[in-house]
């Protein structure tokens, strides 16, 4: 376990090596589970300033579900998500030619049209981040899905943190980020 600041990182996430595959999996992480997307409550004021920068990207399945669902749900237990088409997909994700599903926010940001790149909690992910009233735990989130990418991150030798460094930053800075490097790498 490393600790920085106000955060408690699992050794898994300097152990386990991971690089996505998107070739392999098809994007598999944005239609499986529970529910959309975790949103962070600070995401819902940008999904509605940034919606009409966001919505000519979006599949017209995912601009039905948002109309009749709304931007984002909220569960029983008062976390929020992105709606799903049918309760499947995230309803913000669009197919490419490939048959890859990508992410229609990170495509208007890409377009310029949007400073929102994408969900924290996806541009995060294969770490999840539990958070507590004192500190955030970052776990790595091992799922079946995802063994393609394990397998490129072992085949290229890129561990979690280093995959995961613009989002890191993104989260928590490049200084607590620097303080991670460091506290891995100078053991």
């Amino acid at each position: 376990m490393i600790l920085i600041e106000d955060t408690v990182i699992s050794d898994d996430i300097k152990e386990k090596e991971f690089v996505c595959n998107l070739e392999k999996c098809k994007g598999a992480c944005c239609i499986e589970g529970d529910l959309g997307a975790p949103l962070e409550e600070i995401e819902l004021k940008v999904l509605q300033d940034e919606f009409e920068a966001i919505a000519p990207f979006l599949s017209p399945e995912g601009l039905e579900a948002i109309r009749e669902q709304g931007l984002y749900i909220e569960d029983e237990e008062g976390d929020f998500s992105t709606p799903t088409i049918a309760g499947r997909e995230c309803a913000y994700v669009v197919y490419d030619k490939n048959g890859c599903l990508k992410c229609g926010i990170e495509d208007a940001y890409n377009a310029g049209k949007t400073d929102f790149k994408k969900p924290i909690s996806c541009h995060l992910y294969p770490i999840r981040v539990t958070k507590y009233e004192q500190y955030h735990a970052l776990n790595y989130d091992q799922w079946s899905i995802c063994s393609d990418a394990c397998t490129l991150g072992k085949e290229l030798q890129v561990p979690v943190y280093k995959f995961l460094k613009e989002p890191l930053e993104r989260a928590y800075g490049e200084e607590w980020y620097a303080q991670l490097v460091e506290e891995i790498e100078g053991e």
